[in-house]
């Protein structure tokens, strides 16, 4: 019976990881920041442009794609997904875990580019305590 049940449950949270799929990208936001006299602080000011894009579009993708399973503080954990917010492994190790899957995880790299990975990767650091 207990069996029964948790075959169920998988199967209702893969349909629901998979009803929220494809490959719609998420939005993205311009980086230009402002044009300086100072080359340095001009490249300073589009990385840290860059970073918060790069932290939104992380954070709304973790929302649409991750959020069923481990939570929008990265503590859920259903169905045997890892706390993230006690993760200890690199930022190269998550990439490939969330590229490939593990366990009951679904893999990612037939639905999320390369970049959209890095980004949704990169946010769940945030989510470290």
């Amino acid at each position: 019976m207990k069996n029964t049940l948790s075959i169920i449950l998988i199967l209702t949270l893969a349909c629901a990881i998979i009803s929220c799929g494809g490959k719609e990208s998420a939005p993205t936001t311009s980086s230009a920041g402002k044009v300086t006299a100072d080359a340095t602080s001009a490249q300073s000011s589009k990385k840290v442009a860059a970073s918060s894009s790069a932290n939104r579009k992380g954070k709304l993708i973790y929302k649409q794609y991750c959020t069923v399973c481990h939570g929008a503080d990265g503590k859920l954990a259903v169905s045997g997904a890892k706390d993230l917010s006690m993760s200890k492994i690199s930022l190269e190790e998550r990439i490939n875990q969330v590229t490939n899957g593990k366990g009951l995880m679904t893999p990612y790299k037939d639905i999320l580019s390369e970049d959209q990975i890095k980004s949704v990767c990169l946010y769940i650091e945030e989510l470290r305590q």
